[in-house]
């Protein structure tokens, strides 16, 4: 597995690199990845549940079924993703992907997609009951109930090769924040508030 724990050598702005914001539902990934893009000079947010939604007629989701269609349907939303990622890195803008990305295979293909662009994967984790709590929120709050299930996958798939940050006890403007650190050529203060794995 590639590492893909830091930002791009050049920076993050620019469409120097494709940065990929995941986690568990409600974990905080949209409003983050709007937040940093709205921080660059030129960056676009890519919102996977905006474009996996582009298939109406016939869609199912990623756990739906049948299981075959919906791993079709999620594999090609995310050639999609890929797509225009890197369209918009070509023109000079830095994609910023928000999106669930729970397996290894799954990460492979945006990274072998995106290639030899460079990808900065940061996973999102401020825990079960802090996620179960912002979806109660939501206007848009479903039932989920595999959130461990969901999160220990990714750390057994992709564990240090992603930044993991535990947002819990911070509001979204101190993680952004953090990242807007990490960003820096010099982040070594922000290189300690990283989580243990």
């Amino acid at each position: 597995m590639r590492d893909h724990n830091e930002p791009p050598s050049r920076g993050i702005d620019h469409g120097n690199g494709c940065v990929i914001i995941t986690g568990a539902p409600a974990s905080g990934k949209s409003t983050l990845a709007r937040r940093l893009a709205e921080q660059l000079e030129h960056s676009a947010w890519l919102n996977g549940d905006q474009i996996h939604g582009v298939i109406v007629g016939g869609r199912v989701w990623a756990l739906g079924e049948p299981k075959d269609e919906a791993a079709r349907q999620t594999h090609l939303g995310n050639q999609n993703l890929v797509a225009v990622a890197r369209n918009c890195a070509q023109a000079g803008f830095t994609p910023i992907i928000d999106w669930i990305i729970p397996d290894a295979d799954q990460l492979a293909q945006f990274a072998d997609g995106l290639s030899p662009l460079p990808l900065w994967l940061i996973a999102l984790d401020p825990g079960d009951a802090a996620c179960r709590a912002r979806n109660l929120q939501r206007d848009d709050s479903f039932t989920f109930d595999g959130y461990d299930d969901l999160v220990g996958g990714m750390r057994r798939a992709f564990g240090a090769s992603g930044w993991w940050i535990n947002s819990s006890g911070q509001a979204a403007e101190e993680t952004l924040q953090l990242i807007l650190d990490r960003a820096q050529p010099d982040h070594g203060s922000a290189r300690e508030m990283l989580e243990p794995l």
